[in-house]
């Protein structure tokens, strides 16, 4: 008989070593310029640590598909095998070109839930919106324009518009949001790269100083980016967005037959679910990995959607 029970209070420390592992393993590349490596050598390290769980796990957002990827591909089975049936959706390194180039907000990210809860998100892009905790539900959507997202944000606090600030991946497809909202007054805070950051920003909005993250991203994150918002608390909406046939096959393929559906938060993520996150480079999340003569320091912060828990642990690993 398979194990159905989700223990996410014991398998939560054990995720937080994943992540922690992917870190170190990509420290040693930080600022070297190889993308691929910092990746690769990620990759490596989460997997390692994913098959000493006691879990029987499935990748479901991962590296991409099968042929495209040679480990922690979407499909792919992990863990010992004995133990609860899981999904899991990981990152072993959001933000590799960040990585190579020494800049802020690199994490190793992963999120693990029951078996068949987590959307299996295709590898296009998701048109995402989000907001922090503490607002009543739908006071922003995708179907509004981007500044009446800001001035029913606005509202909701009770500030002026110009009072919002909203994070944005810096794209030339961007071009137009980005007009649009600082016709409001919104002050706007682009990011390069790594938007699973950029989202849980809005959760920490009195640290970050960030109201709202709108804009595209690729699809995998937003399912990662709403399993952390499910855990500190926030909304989130996301809809795939298709360039060609190819890529509405990849979401027939996903069993996804409503092609312009509008996910929340807890329709991308409906059960519980445990998340952890570890700096690679310093960010306004997590401080990246510190590399001293005898020992490598990280910071991970694990979450728990069933408790709310939130905690940032320090961790140092000796160098032998």
């Amino acid at each position: 008989m398979p194990i159905t029970d989700f223990n996410d209070r014991m398998l939560s420390l054990g995720l937080a070593r994943v992540s922690e592992a992917a870190a170190h393993a990509s420290a040693l590349l930080i600022g070297r310029g190889d993308e691929k490596a910092a990746d690769q050598a990620a990759v490596n390290a989460m997997r390692e640590q994913l098959n000493m769980l006691d879990i029987k796990g499935v990748v479901v957002i991962g590296e991409g598909e099968r042929d495209e990827a040679p480990m922690l591909y979407i499909g792919e089975e992990v863990g010992s095998g004995n133990g609860p049936e899981v999904d899991i959706a990981l990152d072993p390194l959001e933000g590799t070109t960040l990585t190579a180039k020494d800049m802020p907000n690199a994490l190793t990210v992963i999120a693990m839930a029951p078996r068949g809860t987590l959307l299996h998100a295709p590898d296009v892009y998701m048109d995402k919106l989000a907001i922090g905790p503490g607002y009543a539900k739908d006071i922003v959507s995708l179907d509004m324009s981007p500044s009446e997202r800001v001035r029913a944000l606005a509202n909701a606090r009770g500030v002026k518009d110009s009072d919002i600030t909203v994070c944005i991946l810096e794209r030339p497809r961007h071009e137009n949001l980005i007009e649009e909202v600082r016709s409001t007054g919104a002050a706007i805070r682009l990011i390069t790269d790594g938007d699973v950051a950029g989202v849980i920003h809005v959760a920490e909005a009195e640290l970050t100083g960030i109201d709202m993250y709108m804009g595209s991203g690729g699809a995998p994150e937003g399912v990662l980016a709403a399993s952390a918002l499910k855990c500190m608390g926030g909304q989130i909406w996301g809809r795939l967005l298709f360039r060609n046939d190819d890529e509405r096959g990849r979401a027939a393929k996903a069993g996804i037959t409503d092609l312009n559906r509008i996910y929340s938060r807890d329709e991308l993520v409906t059960a519980d679910v445990i998340f952890a996150a570890t700096g690679v480079t310093n960010g306004s999340i997590v401080q990246g990995v510190k590399r001293q003569p005898d020992y490598l320091q990280t910071e991970t912060i694990l979450m728990r959607s069933k408790t709310g828990s939130i905690r940032r642990m320090i961790y140092r690993n000796p160098i032998r």
